[in-house]
């Protein structure tokens, strides 16, 4: 939700401009309203119509910034027809431009797909930078931001949620994850199963009044939120990279031995976890060695 601010803060910011047609990939504020970006001002205002996820927050948005626009929804659920509605509207001289509810556009949505259409097509992009939650989350957590990963939301399932952490965990990359609060406890207790008891920084109210940012071990934040409860709203998670692997993994024995008191699909769980490995090719060797005939 954004914070209030008065519109003719705004208003007399605006400027206008030549009129290009193409895809605008317009940033919004995160929380604070007036992280707005003067080019985006002057774009929204300009623009013959604006894609968003959600018109009613959207809108809600524009009318803090004193401007009026006509919306078209662009989501997962009406992406694949509205596309070619859109890069329509393009071809015949429009400006568009894209917003998510907050933040830069294509960061969790689908808006990488109108992009890569437009691109296609050699129609008109452009980027309009801006307020960014996994960006700024990773800038307060105090872990290592040379190299890092987003992975937008994780599974809601506990099995798929662990399968997709396990491949990250020799990864030497900084992870950043969105979480909802109705799964932060689930969340972190698959954390600390399948990458360990590592730092990690937990985000919330990013840019806002009650801005809050958790620091410590894994097993610190879970402790905390058992005994604080669990804040509303949804959560950037940002952990701390895992120690590549360098010594060779000998597979084959590995999967070997396994297999001797384990089945082929009980196998191919535990050495996901014991070494890192990506489940399929785990799967794809352990099967040819099951089939290969006893020597």
């Amino acid at each position: 939700m954004i914070t209030d601010s008065s519109t003719a803060d705004f208003e007399s910011l605006i400027q206008p401009i030549q009129k290009t047609a193409g895809l605008f990939l317009v940033a919004t504020p995160i929380g604070n309203l007036r992280d707005i970006t003067l080019r985006a001002l002057d774009i929204l205002k300009a623009a013959d119509c604006v894609a968003c996820e959600d018109t009613r927050m959207t809108g809600k948005l524009l009318s803090l910034l004193g401007i009026k626009q006509k919306l078209l929804p662009y989501h997962e659920h009406n992406a694949d027809t509205q596309r070619p509605v859109i890069i329509e509207r393009i071809k015949q001289g429009q400006m568009v431009a894209l917003v998510s509810d907050a933040g830069m556009p294509l960061i969790s949505d689908p808006g990488y797909k109108l992009v890569r259409d437009c691109a296609m097509q050699n129609l008109y992009v452009t980027s309009l930078p801006g307020a960014n939650a996994p960006l700024t989350a990773l800038q307060l957590s105090a872990l290592p931001s040379d190299h890092f990963s987003f992975l937008g939301f994780l599974p809601s399932k506990t099995k798929a949620r662990q399968e997709i952490l396990s491949q990250w965990k020799n990864v030497p990359s900084t992870i950043i994850l969105f979480e909802a609060g109705s799964r932060l406890e689930a969340a972190t207790q698959d954390i600390e199963i399948t990458l360990g008891d590592r730092q990690m920084a937990l985000v919330r109210e990013l840019t806002k009044k009650f801005e809050e940012v958790w620091r410590g071990s894994v097993s610190d934040i879970r402790n905390r939120l058992a005994e604080e409860g669990v804040p509303k709203g949804e959560f950037v998670l940002v952990i701390d990279r895992g120690e590549e692997i360098h010594e060779e993994i000998d597979l084959d024995a590995l999967i070997k031995e396994q297999l001797k008191s384990d089945t082929l699909k009980g196998a191919v769980e535990v050495l996901v976890q014991k070494t890192g490995l990506p489940k399929k090719q785990i799967y794809n060797r352990a099967l040819e060695i099951k089939d290969e005939p006893e020597k």
